[in-house]
């Protein structure tokens, strides 16, 4: 198929959609090679190889710093445009006068798609007044000043850590798993035990960010102590019980990270298991670790992370515990709202963004109504055509490809096989208030 759009001007029209080449991050809990469902897209949006060795963990759509996107038309030297540049060019024609008011002359939403092998750091993000004080103190490690909620669709079998689990719920792990209680002493454990519900939710919050934050600020030592002992425990009940999920899980995290307290802390969170086309949102200030599985995922402008464990990057445990609000409770399970029989949107409790999933069956065809803001497509699967308002030619679509759609611009698709595509656009609700 034609991969790319060619334009008899130097510049690429205002108005016109656009490919995007996008940026591949390669962390090392990425799935390697041809495994990665981003290592697949990213050698079809690049047209660069696989690396069979190399984790491709995170492909960026979007205009973030850390991971720009390029338009795929250039100029007559052979330059590419950045998004970022294009955008903040034209923003009122591209981004549309209510976004660029509320936002500014840049996207307010980053698109991702995720291929996790191994377990992500137990992390949180910052609201708005804590990203600003972070990066103005600490700007070598949180790099804008921008809040970070999210939202992570699963396309496989998603695992994740996400919010703390209720007050009965860790009083039972308390009497279940005795390392916890060596860790952070059976005086903070007490408090926790002579806690109910009853006493409120500001005590409740209270002695939870105690214990929480005794265990996560423990010494080294303390915690290879505590999490040899409770590897050798499972495995010798394993011989004579079936080892629950959250067991298991833990022993999984303690190959992939030995002597990590964020081993231990996994029985502080929920294990919440999604399947594809179930979704997860993540206010600020919430701590969460994704484990397993390829999601699309969606987010504020930012790439501010706030860690505690499984993980040999930057901790910054004293912040983390501070920030967080100790919540409990299972997180909601979006399944998402059917805008008619291939499209299922995705509508989080943020202004930012919001997500829609098309699965079209071949020889089908889908409209996507204009709307106020900017979106940006992803191919997953299959191959179709896109036919838009503000475009004289109809583009051939495949797996990897990425496109920008302005503000105010129709799309049509039809499929030529299967088709999955994925976009991100400033959510819907925002564009409703007057």
């Amino acid at each position: 198929m034609e991969k790319s759009l060619i334009h008899k001007s130097m510049k690429p029209r205002q108005r016109s959609v656009q490919r995007l080449s996008c940026s591949v991050q390669n962390y090392d809990w990425g799935k390697k090679g041809p495994d990665s469902e981003v290592a697949r897209l990213y050698a079809s949006n690049s047209g660069s190889e696989i690396d069979p060795e190399k984790p491709y963990a995170e492909l960026w759509m979007g205009t973030h710093d850390s991971g720009p996107s390029f338009l795929i038309h250039q100029d007559l030297n052979g330059m590419s445009m950045s998004l970022k540049d294009w955008v903040s060019a034209n923003s009122n024609e591209l981004l549309g006068h209510k976004v660029v008011q509320k936002w500014g002359s840049d996207l307010p939403f980053l698109f991702k798609v995720l291929s996790v092998r191994k377990a992500l750091s137990i992390q949180a993000h910052p609201d708005k007044d804590l990203a600003k004080v972070l990066h103005k103190f600490m700007p070598s490690v949180y790099k804008d000043d921008n809040h970070k909620p999210e939202m992570a669709l699963a396309i496989t079998h998603f695992q994740a850590l996400c919010g703390f689990i209720t007050l009965e719920e860790l009083k039972g792990v308390l009497d279940n798993v005795p390392e916890i209680v060596q860790v952070v002493g059976s005086e903070v454990a007490n408090q926790v035990f002579d806690t109910t519900n009853a006493d409120g939710e500001d005590k409740v919050k209270s002695v939870l960010r105690l214990i929480f934050t005794q265990l996560v600020s423990a010494t080294k030592e303390i915690v290879t102590t505590a999490t040899t002992k409770l590897k050798n425990r499972l495995h010798m009940e394993n011989q004579v019980r079936q080892l629950t999920e959250k067991e298991q899980l833990v022993l999984e995290l303690e190959r992939q990270y030995p002597d990590d307290v964020g081993v231990i802390s996994a029985f502080f969170l929920n294990y919440v298991k999604l399947s594809p086309g179930e979704a997860l949102c993540l206010g600020a200030n919430e701590p969460h670790a994704y484990m397993f599985g390829d999601c699309i995922e969606c987010m504020a402008t930012s790439d501010n992370v706030v860690r505690a464990g499984l993980t040999p990057k930057h901790r910054d445990v004293k912040t983390l515990c501070s920030m967080l609000t100790y919540k409990q409770g299972c997180p909601e399970i979006l399944k998402g709202v059917a805008l008619n029989s291939y499209v299922t949107r995705y509508l989080p409790p943020f202004d930012e963004f919001e997500v829609d999933r098309c699965h079209l069956p071949q020889g089908e065809s889908v409209e996507f109504p204009a709307v106020e803001g900017p979106s940006i497509f992803v191919v997953t699967y299959g191959e179709g055509i896109i036919y838009t308002s503000n475009f004289t030619g109809d583009i051939n679509i495949t797996q990897g490809e990425v496109l920008f759609v302005p503000a105010d611009t129709e799309i049509s698709i039809t499929s030529a096989s299967e088709l999955h595509i994925y976009r991100a656009g400033v959510n819907s609700m925002f564009f409703q208030v007057p």
